[in-house]
C-alpha cells in the first residue's frame, strides 16, 4: 500500500500532495471540535471553511514553495538547510498564518476580517517558532522533494488543531493550548476511578485522622500523669 501511494505521488505530485495536505489540515479542525464540543454536533461548516483554505491556498502554496526553496538552495548541507529555514520562517510562516486568520474571517462573513489577526497573529507566530523550525529541519534534510508537502501536511495536522483552538477559544499561545489539553485530564484525575475522590481526598482524610490520634494520645498521657500526681 505504501509503495502504491509513493508511485501515485511520483506520478501525480501536485494532486496527491495538495490533496493529502488539505485533508490532514481539515482533519485537525475535526479533532479540535471532537474534543471541544463533546455532546454537541460537529460544525461541518467550520470544517468546510478550513478545508477550503487548506486546499485553495495552504496546500498549493506549500507545494510550490518547497520547490522554490530547493531550486534556490539545492542540497541538504548545513549551509543550505539553514538558509531554507531562515527564509521559510521569516517569509512563509507569517504569510500562511495571516491567510488562515483572515481567510476564515472572510468565509464566516465577519465585518472586521483582521480582528483575529490583530489579536492572535503575534502569539501564534511565536508559538510556531517552537514547532516548525524543527519540523522543517527534518523536512529539508531527510525528506525527498516529491513528498515534502505531504510530510508538512502530516505535521500540519497537529498545527491545524492548535490554530482552530486558538482562533475559537485561545489566544495563540502554547500555554493556553496546554491548559486546554490538561484541563480534562486534571478533572479526571481529581474524580478518580468510577467518580471516586482523587488521591488528594484520601490523603487529606488520612492526615486528619492521624492528627486526631496524636491529640488523643496526648490527652490520655496528661490524664495518666494527673492520676499519678494525686
Amino acid at each position: 500500500m505504501v509503495n502504491a501511494l509513493v508511485r501515485q505521488v511520483r506520478r501525480f505530485p501536485w494532486v496527491t500532495n495538495v490533496t493529502m495536505y488539505g485533508c490532514l489540515f481539515a482533519g485537525g479542525d475535526f479533532v479540535h471540535q471532537l474534543f471541544t464540543r463533546k455532546e454537541k454536533d460537529i460544525d461541518w461548516r467550520h470544517t468546510r471553511n478550513v478545508a477550503l483554505i487548506a486546499f485553495s491556498f495552504h496546500g498549493n502554496f506549500n507545494f510550490f514553495w518547497m520547490r522554490f526553496l530547493e531550486r534556490s538552495f539545492p542540497g541538504n548541507s548545513v549551509r543550505m538547510v539553514v538558509r531554507k529555514l531562515l527564509l521559510d520562517q521569516t517569509t512563509a510562516a507569517p504569510l500562511v498564518t495571516s491567510v488562515f486568520y483572515t481567510g476564515m474571517s472572510v468565509l464566516e462573513g465577519k465585518p472586521d476580517i483582521f480582528e483575529d489577526w490583530r489579536e492572535k497573529f503575534l502569539n501564534t507566530y511565536k508559538t510556531g517558532l517552537m514547532f516548525w523550525p524543527f519540523v522543517q529541519c527534518v523536512n529539508f534534510t531527510l525528506v525527498p522533494l516529491y513528498v515534502r508537502t505531504s510530510f508538512t501536511g502530516c505535521c500540519a495536522f497537529v498545527w491545524a488543531t492548535f490554530l482552530c483552538f486558538s482562533r475559537q477559544s485561545g489566544d495563540g499561545t502554547a500555554s493556553a493550548a496546554l491548559a486546554w489539553i490538561s484541563g480534562p485530564l486534571a478533572r479526571r484525575a481529581e474524580a478518580g476511578p468510577a467518580g471516586e475522590p482523587g488521591a488528594g481526598g484520601p490523603q487529606r482524610g488520612a492526615t486528619s485522622q492521624g492528627e486526631e490520634g496524636v491529640q488523643l494520645r496526648e490527652e490520655r498521657a496528661m490524664e495518666a500523669g494527673n492520676t499519678k500526681a494525686n
